[in-house]
């Protein structure tokens, strides 16, 4: 399982200089850009183990990193609400507050 440590280290030195919620979104983007190519390329060739490989590691890689997030800042989606006894999705910051829900 990728931690947001193991997350950190797939991205490159300048990003590294931002805050801890930007470096997860850099590797969240990375990654859903990526599974996103790599689903297209699948349609075409369903049967390519590599592409297969590719999209198991970078679906994971996503999910760890949305998993990261919604840890540590909130959820990202209001699917991703975990909290069983209060609606905790309008509670952090809007993006034109700052926040990125």
């Amino acid at each position: 399982m990728i931690n947001s440590r193991n997350i950190y280290s797939q991205l490159p030195p300048s990003v590294g200089e931002s805050s801890e919620a930007a470096r997860i979104m850099q590797v969240l983007n990375q990654a859903s850009f990526a599974l996103d190519d790599v689903v297209l390329y699948l349609d075409t060739h369903p049967a390519d183990p590599d592409a297969l490989s590719y999209y198991q590691y970078v679906k994971n890689l996503r999910s760890q990193a949305m998993n990261a997030y919604t840890d540590q800042y909130g959820p990202l989606r209001n699917d991703q609400e975990r909290s069983t006894t209060n609606w905790t999705w309008i509670s952090g910051p809007w993006p034109w507050e700052g926040g990125m829900n």
